[in-house]
């Protein structure tokens, strides 16, 4: 009899271990931004889900990715904490509010830095700015495996197409909370207003505020353009998400799923960002079409007007995010300012 019982007892145990071995994961994996734009499904989050679908496909459902959008495992800045700690797989950050935690991520929201969304896609993946910004996350309890994006900022206003900085003057501008945000619109001489999102429409249609800056697609989904008709590409600010893993979780991989989820978010990236392009064509001709809007593209004169206006808030944020570790790692920037780092980098892309 006891003989049985101990036989008994290692088989179980033997399926436990078994058992326990060949489990699937089941990750959870957070964002804020909104599950559709207008009929479409919203570019950021089709990216999450074919990075989802990349992993599990690649595991043979060995990892399967739970994509929560609209901030329905808790606001941003509770997400960063919780996979910070690892108690939340996964999240998209905005630089908003991972700047918060990591300051020097804040350079990435200076107005009227990027040349152009392809200039800042080329940036942000260049393995050298990688290296240095994920050892920067690594020190939070952070993995960098890849981005997201909600597109290229635009101004839309009640009273005019704003294209030059004397079109700003007075404006009451809503922004988000951001030091960056505040400090820029300022130098253009608007007057910006802190506001909760959901308060944006009203405020416009009874004159609160003046202008609110989106991505024009966000603007016409959220139906800002029926009291705001004033449109202008003016792409000063990039709206940018860092993919983000906790830490332990990342170290608990093997190189090989590692490498998978690294792929998988480039897949993921790669899908948002050409989404996003075909949803602001579709968006922008709506906006034209149904709501009568304006529309209007900023010349290279009238950008380099609002560039200057931005080089004491430049200064100004250079100075307080400081230099690179001066660590033989870090190659030709070791030692060197963050900010100039990112310049020397548009520079190089540009060309």
């Amino acid at each position: 009899m006891q003989k049985r019982l101990f036989l008994a007892l290692i088989v179980a145990l033997g399926l436990m271990v078994t058992g326990t071995a060949f489990a699937a994961k089941h990750w959870k994996y957070g964002h804020v931004a909104p599950i559709q734009v207008g009929e479409f499904i919203q570019g950021h989050q089709q990216g999450c889900l074919a990075m989802a679908e990349y992993v599990k496909k690649k595991t043979d459902g060995d990892i399967e990715i739970a994509v929560f959008p609209l901030s329905q495992l808790g606001p941003e800045r509770s997400m960063l904490e919780q996979t910070q700690f690892g108690l939340l797989d996964m999240m998209d950050c905005t630089t908003g509010t991972l700047s918060n935690l990591v300051p020097q991520v804040g350079l990435l929201d200076l107005f009227f830095m990027w040349p152009s969304k392809d200039v800042a896609h080329k940036v942000i993946t260049d393995p050298e700015f990688m290296k240095i910004y994920g050892d920067l996350l690594l020190q939070k309890g952070l993995v960098h495996v890849g981005y997201s994006e909600n597109e290229m900022r635009d101004f839309d206003c009640t009273k005019r197409c704003v294209v030059s900085p004397e079109d700003m003057k007075g404006i009451r501008v809503r922004v988000i909370e951001s030091p960056v945000f505040l400090d820029g619109f300022r130098a253009m001489g608007a007057n910006p207003v802190g506001m909760p999102f959901g308060e944006v429409y009203t405020a416009l249609q009874q004159g609160v505020i003046d202008m609110q800056d989106n991505p024009n697609p966000t603007t016409v989904a959220m139906k800002f353009s029926e009291v705001a008709k004033f449109l202008t590409r003016s792409d000063h600010a990039y709206t940018c998400l860092f993919k983000l893993m906790s830490r332990d979780l990342y170290e608990s991989l093997s190189d090989k799923e590692k490498e998978l989820i690294k792929s998988g978010a480039k897949v993921g990236q790669e899908l948002n960002w050409a989404a996003n392009n075909e949803i602001r064509k579709e968006m922008e001709k709506k906006a034209i079409k149904q709501e009568g809007c304006t529309i209007k593209d900023l010349t290279p004169e009238q950008r380099e007007a609002f560039r200057k206006t931005q080089e004491k808030v430049w200064a100004k944020y250079a100075q307080k995010c400081g230099n690179i570790p001066n660590d033989s790692k870090y190659g030709k920037y070791a030692g060197v300012a963050y900010f100039d780092m990112i310049q020397d980098k548009i520079k190089q892309y540009s060309n």
